[in-house]
């Protein structure tokens, strides 16, 4: 049972698209994306931890398969996508799960650590802090706000490829698929990305969600924090912050990254589920 599954979740009033990986008897991962893209850029993290865990890949309302919403200014909030997760768990019976998050998916693990710290076992932050610098939300909404166009797939690739650059090494097959799982026709055969663009009008609105010291204070889940060694979103005097308080993670730094490490390889796979393992002891 370790090939992808999808599956669609009525939750909230939304239905959320989640891939699944894996046998559902298995110790349950979650694997949550980051602000603008979806629950596909696991692939090839999920493949290697499904002979293990019971991995799930949302796609968060707004991106992907998942619905959007009629009410951006409550629903495209972090807050508001940690409840989902507690439902996601609830609808499928998971009491405790690892939890690895990406840039946003880091964000909404730590509401959940912070809330209901019974439901997790483990976190596992890509890239990302309770403070992110207002450079790199200017930087995030000035490509993201502003859709772009596209005739073939091809080019949405080779468009991926140049903006996600920062995400690192990865094999030819990540792009590829980075791309299929990106982009949606619109009602003019021309392609665009497959995101509500409201998602980036919020942050650019009220950048105050991505503020979190208080939540970080009150995790007390075993925890990891990875980041690209030239991220401009997890910067290095907030991560000195980090390790210093609240869950006082240690750090795996990835040399060829920016924001945020890409976590496609066999490597990268095999150092997350190394912490699944180590930090599930604590």
């Amino acid at each position: 049972m370790s090939g992808a599954r999808s599956v669609y979740l009525p939750l909230l009033g939304h239905e959320m698209h989640v891939t699944e990986w894996g046998d559902p008897a298995g110790e349950a991962v979650v694997l949550w994306h980051g602000l603008a893209r979806t629950g596909r850029d696991f692939d090839e993290l999920a493949v290697r931890l499904a002979g293990r865990y019971f991995v799930l890949c949302p796609d968060t309302i707004g991106r992907g398969l998942s619905t959007w919403s009629d009410n951006p200014e409550v629903e495209y909030d972090p807050a508001f996508y940690a409840r989902m997760a507690l439902e996601m768990l609830d609808r499928y019976g998971i009491e405790r799960a690892h939890w690895l998050g990406t840039s946003m998916g880091g964000l909404i693990g730590m509401h959940v650590a912070a809330k209901a710290p019974e439901r997790l076992r483990t976190l596992v932050i890509n890239d990302i802090g309770p403070e992110v610098p207002a450079a790199a939300v200017e930087r995030i909404v000035t490509y993201a706000a502003d859709l772009p166009v596209f005739e073939r797939v091809s080019e949405a690739e080779d468009w991926l490829r140049r903006v996600y650059l920062p995400f690192g090494p990865a094999p030819d097959g990540f792009w590829r698929r980075m791309a299929e799982s990106s982009v949606r026709r619109k009602g003019d055969g021309q392609l665009t990305l497959h995101y509500d663009a409201r998602v980036i009008d919020m942050i650019a609105r009220r950048p105050e969600t991505l503020e979190a010291w208080d939540l970080w204070d009150a995790i007390a889940t075993p925890c990891h924090v990875f980041r690209g060694a030239r991220s401009d979103l997890l910067t290095e005097d907030v991560l000195a912050r980090m390790v210093a308080r609240g869950p006082r993670p240690e750090v795996s730094v990835f040399p060829e990254c920016g924001h945020a490490p890409a976590l496609a390889s066999t490597e990268d796979a095999a150092l997350v589920a190394g912490l699944f393992v180590s930090l599930g002891r604590d």
